[in-house]
């Protein structure tokens, strides 16, 4: 539980990753279209929950995070190895920034988990930008960077939409 002025709350992450629902899918093709891209597919990563608790209160509710695989040019490799130097540069203060809103940075075996950059720096995602980064356990993290090229590559199951919910939460 994190304390806030008005009560406090859990948050709480479920990790995928799974098929996009048709909602997301078809935010992801009205989006790819407005930026001039093709979609070629929608991994959707993980869903932070967060119940809230106040004097006299409960509430709660979700925020997804997908990504869309519009066709996006691959970035050079002087680009990428740029983008990549200012995450380094950045990830001491964006995990201590990230620990003030949801409690402490993950951690296993003694080391900070890996943040995941939702757009990828390849395809011009944005290094340090708080919206673009989730925690990913290490193994998470490997299981999304194996699906990405497949993801960008048009290919099942990426490009196929998958249930509305993918995961139980009791």
């Amino acid at each position: 539980m994190i304390s806030v002025a008005v009560g406090s709350f859990k948050p709480t992450f479920f990790y995928g990753p799974w098929q996009c629902n048709q909602r997301f899918m078809d935010h992801c093709t009205a989006q790819c279209a407005k930026e001039g891209y093709k979609l070629m597919g929608c991994i959707w990563l993980a869903d932070l929950k967060l119940d809230w608790q106040g004097a006299a209160a409960k509430a709660g509710g979700r925020r997804a995070f997908f990504h869309c695989c519009c066709s996006y040019p691959e970035l050079t490799k002087g680009e990428n190895e740029a983008k990549r130097k200012l995450w380094e540069n950045g990830r001491k203060k964006f995990r201590e920034d990230w620990s003030q809103k949801f409690g402490p940075w993950p951690m296993a075996d003694g080391k900070s988990w890996p943040g995941h950059h939702i757009r990828d720096l390849l395809h011009g995602g944005h290094p340090t930008d708080p919206e673009n980064i989730l925690p990913a356990s290490p193994d998470t993290h490997d299981l999304f960077n194996k699906a990405y090229p497949a993801c960008y590559a048009g290919a099942p199951p990426w490009n196929t939409v998958g249930p509305n919910l993918p995961y139980l939460d009791y």
